[in-house]
């Protein structure tokens, strides 16, 4: 340990403390957490295996029974593709996909899930470090550090942009949980800090420009597919900086952008439901038979 006070406001800044301390992001964060809520190692720790042991449950509830949305709109879609045998995927990348989808049905019918780290983009992290640790066979050590990881780019992004999609866009919420879990599974995979930011980096900056337009405005279609889909990019995103590929644009710069465009984008694509997927015919079907009710 260090009695070096430990502050980040950027990337950068989280970058430079890894290096020039000698740890990983995972321990830069988990350091600034015991400096900052005084709380003693071992508790910060655990609370953050005990949020891993919520993510797994999610995991198992939504892959073993179908769950269903408080508003009907999705219903099983993770049981089933737990229980399909894959044709194009290999078993882990579909057990992934099967894993996001079943957080994210849970959490759309009110159940137990963690926020990551919005409720909206709460499967992209737990699906996508369950892949990366079935493939690497990582310990709970391991995944709880990648959670640091996952925490500290999280808080930067939260600090300098947003992660809320009334603000932002779904790129607040998906693209930053993509963000956080690219980074996260490049720490496991033993991604140096470097390529840690630049995985974030890459997974959030082919978010850029998504829109919030949620049917009826409820959260499920179309973010319980959306979270299946961007585990996917988020470990394309970790494998691309693990071969030494950059983002050419900075990860702070990347963070601004997404701040920018965010400012930028029309109302009716920020979780308003006026917009988008929810102005289609079928969108407006679902609204209308809601205001009926």
């Amino acid at each position: 340990m260090t009695d070096t006070e430990i502050q980040f406001r950027s990337i950068a800044d989280l970058l430079a403390l890894a290096e020039e301390m000698g740890v990983g992001i995972g321990e830069v964060t988990l350091r600034y957490e015991i400096q900052a809520s005084n709380f003693p190692r071992a508790s910060i720790w655990n609370a953050m295996l005990a949020r891993w042991s919520i993510m797994l449950e999610a995991m198992q509830r939504g892959t073993e029974a179908p769950k269903t949305g408080l508003g009907g709109l999705v219903s099983g879609t993770g049981y089933a593709m737990a229980h399909h045998t894959p044709k194009l995927l290999d078993p882990i990348a579909a057990g992934m996909a099967a894993r996001a989808l079943a957080v994210n049905e849970c959490s759309a019918g009110m159940e137990r899930i963690v926020a990551a780290p919005t409720a909206g983009s709460s499967g992209i992290l737990p699906a996508t470090l369950w892949g990366a640790s079935q493939r690497l066979g990582s310990t709970p050590d391991q995944i709880v550090n990648a959670l640091f990881v996952a925490a500290g780019l999280g808080m930067v992004m939260a600090n300098n942009s947003t992660i809320s999609g009334a603000k932002g866009g779904c790129m607040a919420e998906v693209g930053v949980s993509t963000g956080m879990a690219a980074g996260a599974a490049c720490e496991l995979a033993g991604g140096t800090p470097r390529q840690v930011v630049h995985a974030m980096a890459l997974g959030v900056k082919n978010t850029l420009g998504l829109a919030c337009d949620p049917v009826g405005g409820l959260v499920e279609v179309p973010c319980v597919k959306r979270n299946a889909m961007y585990s996917a990019m988020a470990t394309v995103a970790a494998e691309l900086a693990l071969a030494g590929i950059e983002s050419f644009i900075p990860p702070d710069e990347v963070i601004s952008a997404m701040k920018e465009i965010g400012e930028a984008m029309p109302s009716q694509y920020k979780e308003t439901a006026c917009g988008g997927l929810a102005i289609t015919p079928t969108g407006k079907k679902v609204m209308d038979s809601k205001v009926s009710l």
